[in-house]
């Protein structure tokens, strides 16, 4: 069983433009050293494009071996020409479709896309940049408080956060029970909001504490996650283990356009209230009860009294019934 592999000329002539743009951008963004023109026309022949076609073939067929490997974009295309047999593919040809794709996600390389790191500097030079195009500092590690008394403010600040829900209406729908919301009010956007009080009041806990509890009410921070309810939550997390991150198919299968703000209130609701059971009267005899003689046989098909059964721990053949009468003012 073979994987079939196209070649450069195999393809069609709309193909070609879009392959020689291609290469032309990646010898662009990898930054590959000058190739000649007899080069060039080498490495046309040592690129290859993957299929999804698989072949059969008789082993008489094999004539020898050759390496076929994904390009990156960190490899030098002029390695290629020196090994024998070695060829490169970064394209998957559909020859049905006539269409050309990547195989996967590449990661880009160089100063377009990644970010340059300067030198550090010396103790006695001097910044230069304009620290007014810097980025706006949200924490400073080298702050007067300890470890302890950060962790906790965050405790106090999730607190805060669940007295908020517990006060919001519509966080008591989305959120019925006290560990949900409990749940909601440790999640990552509470604990930022919390650092970044701290940052915008100096470190000072007394201010932070007032911070976040203002005249107006606690201070309620949401995420886009909690516009969600937890049906639709446990739907998401269905789809990303079924089909991964395909959203594509994700919103053709799971999501509905049709659903009413309405109706998945009330849905919530009627999850959040209790539910009632009706467990209905058993009414079929226990087979093992010993029975009075003549007594009628027992419903459903179960035995009545049976001659000669007795029980198995005291060996008597019928039932006794006690009862028992005391005083009220004895003791019991």
């Amino acid at each position: 069983k073979a994987a079939n592999f196209f070649r450069y000329f195999s393809s069609l002539s709309s193909d070609l433009i879009l392959l020689c743009l291609f290469a032309g951008e990646f010898e662009e963004e990898s930054k590959q050293p000058a190739l000649s023109e007899q080069q060039k026309h080498q490495l046309k022949h040592r690129e290859l494009f993957l299929s999804r076609q698989f072949e059969s073939l008789p082993a008489t067929h094999i004539r020898g071996k050759c390496n076929v490997t994904l390009l990156n974009e960190t490899d030098v295309l002029a390695g290629y020409l020196e090994k024998e047999d070695c060829f490169f593919y970064s394209l998957v040809f559909d020859p049905v479709q006539k269409t050309l794709l990547a195989d996967q996600g590449e990661i880009r390389v160089g100063s377009k896309y990644q970010a340059e790191i300067p030198d550090k500097l010396t103790e006695d030079e001097v910044d230069t940049r304009v620290q007014e195009k810097m980025e706006t500092k949200v924490w400073d590690p080298s702050n007067q408080l300890k470890d302890a008394q950060i962790d906790q403010f965050l405790v106090v600040a999730r607190a805060v956060g669940t007295f908020a829900r517990a006060l919001d209406c519509s966080s008591s729908i989305r959120q019925p029970s006290l560990h949900m919301s409990a749940a909601a009010a440790s999640r990552d956007i509470t604990l930022f909001h919390a650092m970044d009080t701290l940052q915008k009041n100096n470190y000072d806990l007394a201010r932070a504490m007032s911070t976040l509890v203002p005249q107006g009410g606690p201070v309620l921070c949401r995420d886009e996650m909690e516009e969600w309810s937890a049906s639709e939550a446990m739907l998401f997390e269905e789809a990303l283990e079924k089909y991964g991150k395909d959203f594509n198919d994700i919103r053709q299968d799971f999501v509905t356009m049709n659903v009413f703000p309405q109706k998945r209130l009330k849905a919530a609701e009627a999850d959040s209230k209790l539910k009632q059971v009706y467990i209905p009267t058993y009414t079929k005899p226990n087979p093992n009860q010993i029975m009075m003689p003549g007594s009628k046989p027992g419903l459903n098909g179960a035995a009545g009294f049976q001659k000669g059964l007795s029980c198995e721990s005291c060996h008597s053949k019928r039932t006794h019934t006690h009862t028992h009468t005391s005083h009220p003012d004895s003791p019991r």
